[in-house]
């Protein structure tokens, strides 16, 4: 019935009905519980607001403002993080209250309803009902008041409450109209030196009282219900707010917008056309697709002015982004996004090169113009050298002079590897070395590609080298990557289970999930085993053994089979490396167990942290039987789809299907590949050969095949 009548209204309104209402199969709820860490609300798609409940911070899993297990709202933000590991934002508080209290409210989640773009919930004390929509810099609440009394309805705007985690340093509005606020706020937090500034109008005039401290209560006595509320957002100016308001949502008709953002949302979960044979599955596959889609930000203006990483103001004719969680994101997020969202990736190389010219390297984890410098690595290397190797910039010089300067720095321990050719545990001290060597050699195995692309073979030659510097880490006696000292030793003490968050060897894992962080060279770490066969006992037992990490470990190492992390993202690339050694089917096991076990329909259906959609795009490409383990290529692994047919709109009107016959919970196994019509024998596909459009079809089975076990067919 919800989707007639949305198709009515559509055709009423004069807007084209899409063939299949795509947000039906959309659970926002899903990684609202557990550790997923997603936001909840309304928002449009990349959208810069995303306005929806926030909560009283109780603790990490309240990192953006909102976790399932609680039953109070302080009131409804206009920005958010998703699937982060710290909090922030959680902005621009508004509330409907009817006394001048500034506190958590008590509600049911059964009142709720949330889908792509349209949240709303009944308060009931006091009773209203509370709805919302959001273009992608304009977010649109409609409150109705439900009780007799209405006298004392008001609506609470608060500018100093945020998800916990940012400390404000400033803030102000004032009401220049009867129905027109407008205001700043600035703030210290994970987004250093951050800026706001808005716009908010109401459909009604309204009488400030109570003005004090960046809060104050705007009376509705005289008004009618409901009252809509817009508030729109800027990184610049207020100036710019108002244009932002004016050019997405100059009027007033709610359901209008709600329809408008839902056929939005509609437009980009068609880029994959997506069937399995599990309805269950559909419903995960779009609502990951949908994840991916509200975490990373538009961060500039409709005018292109943006705040950018000097503090200056700047305009560009790119679509500017943030909430750039790139070691997280450069595994499979970024790889999924040059499949289906082709169109993007001149922003994306635009956004990193403008934040190189603006503070001097290419960007580690970015958010609202700042740069947070968390996690470890240089992967902003990673993604921009993949943008390069698939031809989405232009400027490639300028490209690789961004990736060189930014892999030659002194900082983040880089110094060590031009001191002593790996960074040793007994520096300054320097913790997580083992991490922070693995994850430099993947992006100068970018940069070395990029290098040699330009001809630049000096410094490919140098860039190569540094890309082997895993080696160095190898102990053969324990077939185990361990930290070296200054001496070229190994620590003596061992123990490849332990992992202390933050004080150790490894980033949020331990030896055993971190020995296999080598995407970029698989065989050359293949070879330091001696043999394929040894190679493959020692993984094999990774999905197998067990061990104590330790009090101190971190929570994002979760999602554990075996030792094998699938809630974390050093792990994401493990199983296709069986690939690698000509054993796809025991891939396609472990494959199906992880798809199926740590991916479910439900609140705490996420194995680990969302991770600013990298856990949605590692089930999204995984369920589409394709994966790129080299992050900087586009080298896809074949794996062991849920699809029974999916189809990828990849650009200029082409489409690369993946249709998997005799596909079921059962047949697990492929059997024979056709690509267009022909024999296909390699358990790889380049990005080249999916850009141009075709059909891969792959028969399935329940028992292993010979398929892909020939040298001549690995990746």
């Amino acid at each position: 019935m919800r989707k007639f009548i949305l198709s009515l209204l559509l055709v009423l309104m004069g807007l084209p009905v899409l063939a299949q209402d795509l947000t039906s199969y959309v659970n926002p709820f899903i990684g609202t519980g557990g550790h997923g860490h997603v936001f909840l609300g309304a928002n449009s798609p990349f959208g810069h607001v995303m306005l929806g409940p926030v909560q009283i911070t109780r603790g990490w899993d309240w990192c953006s403002g909102y976790h399932i297990s609680d039953t109070t709202i302080l009131g409804f933000a206009h920005n958010r993080v998703s699937g982060t590991g710290i909090g922030e934002l959680g902005e621009i508080v508004l509330c409907p209250v009817t006394e001048h209290k500034n506190g958590e409210i008590p509600f049911n989640h059964d009142s709720e309803t949330c889908r792509p773009g349209y949240y709303s919930v009944v308060l009931p004390n006091p009773n209203v009902h509370v709805e919302l929509t959001a273009t992608t810099r304009v977010g649109m609440s409609r409150y109705t008041f439900l009780q007799n009394d209405r006298k004392h309805a008001s609506i609470l705007l608060d500018l100093v409450k945020s998800t916990g985690w940012n400390e404000i340093s400033g803030c102000d509005f004032q009401q220049t109209s009867p129905t027109t606020v407008t205001g700043w706020r600035t703030s210290n937090g994970w987004a250093h030196n951050k800026e706001l500034y808005f716009v908010m109008e109401f459909s009604q005039p309204v009488t400030l009282t109570d003005k004090k401290n960046g809060v104050g209560y705007f009376d509705l006595s005289d008004g009618t219900m409901p009252v809509l509320v817009k508030v729109a957002l800027s990184g610049v100016s207020v100036q710019n707010a108002k244009m932002n308001m004016e050019a997405e949502l100059p009027g007033w008709d709610f359901d209008a917008t709600v329809a408008k953002v839902n056929q939005t949302w509609n437009k980009e979960l068609a880029r994959i056309n997506f069937q399995s044979f599990d309805e269950d599955v559909n419903t995960i596959f779009y609502t990951a697709l949908y994840h991916t889609m509200t975490s990373i930000s538009t961060f500039n203006d409709v005018n292109g002015e943006y705040h950018g990483a000097d503090a200056k103001k700047h305009k560009g004719d790119f679509t500017n982004y943030t909430t750039l969680s790139l070691w997280d994101t450069y595994r499979a997020a970024h790889p999924l996004y040059t499949l289906a969202f082709p169109d993007m990736q001149r922003d994306f190389s635009e956004t990193f090169l403008h934040i190189f010219d603006e503070q001097g390297k290419l960007p580690v984890w970015h958010l609202m113009g700042g740069e947070t410098n968390c996690m470890v690595g240089t992967p902003g290397v990673i993604v921009l050298a993949d943008l390069v190797l698939k031809g989405y910039v232009q400027d490639k010089e300028h490209a690789f002079q961004a990736m060189k300067t930014s892999l030659m720095l002194d900082e983040r321990s880089l110094k060590y590897i031009k001191q002593y050719g790996y960074i040793p545990y007994d520096v300054d001290p320097e913790p997580e070395s083992v991490s922070k060597d693995l994850e430099n050699a993947i992006a100068f195995s970018g940069a070395a590609k990029v290098a040699k692309l330009l001809n630049h073979m000096d410094d490919y030659k140098y860039l190569y080298q540094r890309s082997q510097l895993y080696k160095k880490h190898f102990d053969k006696k324990t077939q185990f990557m361990r930290a070296l000292g200054k001496n070229g030793k190994f620590r003596p003490e061992f123990d490849p289970f332990k992992s202390v968050h933050g004080k150790a060897d490894y980033t949020e894992g331990n030896a055993w999930q971190y020995t296999w962080l080598v995407p970029h060279d698989a065989h050359g770490l293949i070879n330091l085993f001696g043999s394929e066969k040894s190679f493959v006992n020692k993984l094999d037992r990774l999905f197998t053994v067990e061990g104590d990490m330790g009090e101190e470990a971190s929570p994002d190492i979760s999602g554990l089979i075996g030792q094998y992390a699938q809630g974390n993202e050093p792990s994401h690339h493990i199983i296709y490396l069986y690939n690698y050694v000509g054993q796809p089917y025991k891939a396609a096991k472990m494959l199906r167990f992880a798809m199926k076990e740590m991916y479910f329909n439900a609140p705490d259906g996420l194995s680990g942290n969302e991770d600013v959609g990298q856990m949605s795009a590692w089930y999204i490409l995984s369920s589409l039987g394709l994966y790129q383990v080299d992050p900087s290529g586009g080298r896809f692994i074949i794996g062991s789809p849920l699809c029974t047919k999916a189809s990828i709109n990849v650009g200029k009107g082409k489409q690369f299907t993946v249709t998997a016959v005799n596909n079921s919970a059962e047949n697990i196994y492929v059997q024979r590949v056709t690509l267009n019509g022909k024999p296909y024998t390699k358990t790889y596909i380049d990005y080249p050969v999916i850009m141009e459009g075709g059909t891969l079809e792959l028969t399935m089975g329940n028992t292993p095949s010979a398929w892909g076990t020939k040298p001549a067919d690995r990746p």
